[in-house]
């Protein structure tokens, strides 16, 4: 749960600057809102789901 919060925020902040720098326009932001929504709601969402923990568990285990 940590992660997917953790990830909400980091791409919020990604979408809030590149409609800043004038990337993206509100429609397309508003669309991939949208396919997340609804991506998570279909089968294919726990998979994102374990993948996203996946991945957090193999970067938090990384040692410098």
């Amino acid at each position: 749960m940590l992660l997917s919060i953790s990830a909400v925020l980091l791409l919020g902040l990604l979408i809030a600057l590149l409609l800043r720098i004038r990337y993206l326009r509100w429609l397309e932001v508003l669309l991939c809102t949208t396919f997340g929504f609804l991506l998570a709601k279909s089968a294919v969402g726990p998979v994102f789901q374990l993948v996203l923990e996946g991945v957090g568990g193999f970067l938090g285990g990384l040692r410098f």
